[in-house]
């Protein structure tokens, strides 16, 4: 897996520009541009802010700032995902064309995400701060947090876009079980509203661990649980290991099929 270090350094200057260009073309053509990165995380939040509150008799205290610290990271997660899973297909005539390091591309595309994430995360701040709750001295964690969860989604990315050049009927799947997985985490809801003999469903999701540690900093402002999020991390980073070997494997016959 060093391989995989000492390419993004060779490469650093490809991968610079790979992930400007995802940034930058995320929105291209669009007459509000980057703006779109507030726009879209707000109108989520305004639809949530209205059903559940209101039509599911949800009560939880100050549900629009416990409802961004959900939201936000979790559209993160599954627009890195989606996006991923088919940019080695959407990139086939490059990649036949031209030698780089194949991995840059999932990588630009999560990096690229997690850019989107961190602009997005000041609208948190913004309703953390005009909401009255203010800003705790555990913000100093958030950093730690994000690359918890970019090395999450970078390992699940990396495996399912591999995957999906060989699979392509996979596509069909990622969105329902992306919508599956945003049901059993603690997105729009408290996980002590889920019964006990479930809670074991969001004890094997990633995404919970790492929800609650972004709301302990932001909603709750205590500290976050260490153990568990370091636990994640270390799972991601085997996890990541086990899929740059699957894509190390694959790669070889991305020619073929693209």
């Amino acid at each position: 897996m060093t391989n995989i270090f000492k390419n993004m350094y060779q490469y650093r200057e490809l991968l610079k520009t790979s992930v400007k260009k995802e940034v930058r073309g995320k929105y291209k053509n669009s007459f509000l541009g980057v703006i779109w990165s507030f726009l879209n995380p707000l109108l989520q939040i305004a639809v949530y802010a209205i059903v559940f509150p209101l039509i599911l008799r949800n009560n939880q205290e100050n549900y629009v700032i416990f409802l961004c610290c959900g939201l936000i990271p979790w559209t993160f997660f599954a627009t890195s995902i989606n996006r991923s899973a088919f940019s080695f297909i959407e990139n086939g005539n490059i990649l036949k064309k031209v030698y780089f390091p194949r991995e840059i591309i999932p990588i630009s595309v999560v990096t690229s995400e997690a850019i989107n994430f961190m602009i997005s995360t000041l609208i948190i701040l913004g309703f953390v701060i005009f909401g009255g709750l203010g800003i705790s001295k555990y913000i100093v964690f958030y950093p730690l947090v994000l690359l918890v969860q970019y090395f999450v989604v970078l390992a699940i990315s990396i495996i399912i876009a591999s995957i999906c050049v060989y699979l392509r009927d996979l596509q069909h799947f990622i969105g329902v079980a992306l919508q599956l997985l945003f049901y059993v985490a603690p997105v729009v809801y408290s996980p002590n509203m889920i019964p006990e003999k479930f809670q074991w469903v969001l004890k094997i999701n990633p995404m919970t661990y790492i929800i609650n540690a972004y709301r302990d900093i932001f909603y709750n402002k205590t500290m976050l649980e260490i153990k568990p999020l370091m636990t994640v991390f270390v799972l991601a980073i085997i996890a990541f290991g086990i899929g740059y070997f699957i894509f190390s494997k694959l790669q070889k016959g991305f020619a073929e099929q693209l």
